[in-house]
C-alpha cells in the first residue's frame, strides 16, 4: 500500500477523496478559508480512522498493525501541518495589524 505524499495544504484532501464544499473557485481570503476548512475536515477524518484502527489493534481485530501505525502517523503529520499554517496565518495577521498602527 503506497503512502500518499502530503504536498500543499489544498492537496491534503486529495489523498482521501474529500472534495471541497464549493465547486466555484473563490479568490483572496475566501480561498484560504476554504482550503483551511477542507484541511480541518480531512484532519478530523484521518483522526477518526486512526482512532478506529487503534481500537481494532488493541482489541485484536486488526490483521495488519502497519495500517494503524500509518493512519496514526498521517493524522499526526496533518495535524502538525494544519497547526503550522494556522500559526503562520496568525503571525501574518498580527504583522498586518502592526503595520496599520
Amino acid at each position: 500500500m503506497p503512502i500518499p505524499a502530503i504536498g500543499a495544504l489544498s492537496g491534503i484532501g486529495a489523498s482521501t477523496g474529500v472534495q471541497p464544499a464549493s465547486t466555484t473557485q473563490p479568490t483572496g481570503g475566501a480561498a484560504f478559508g476554504n482550503a483551511l476548512t477542507g484541511a480541518i475536515d480531512n484532519l478530523q477524518q484521518l483522526q477518526g480512522t486512526s482512532d478506529k484502527l487503534a481500537i481494532q489493534a488493541v482489541t485484536g481485530n486488526l490483521d495488519d498493525i502497519h495500517d494503524a501505525t500509518l493512519a496514526s502517523t498521517r493524522a499526526q503529520v496533518t495535524l502538525e501541518l494544519v497547526a503550522g499554517v494556522r500559526n503562520k496565518a496568525v503571525d501574518a495577521f498580527n504583522e498586518i495589524m502592526r503595520m496599520q498602527a
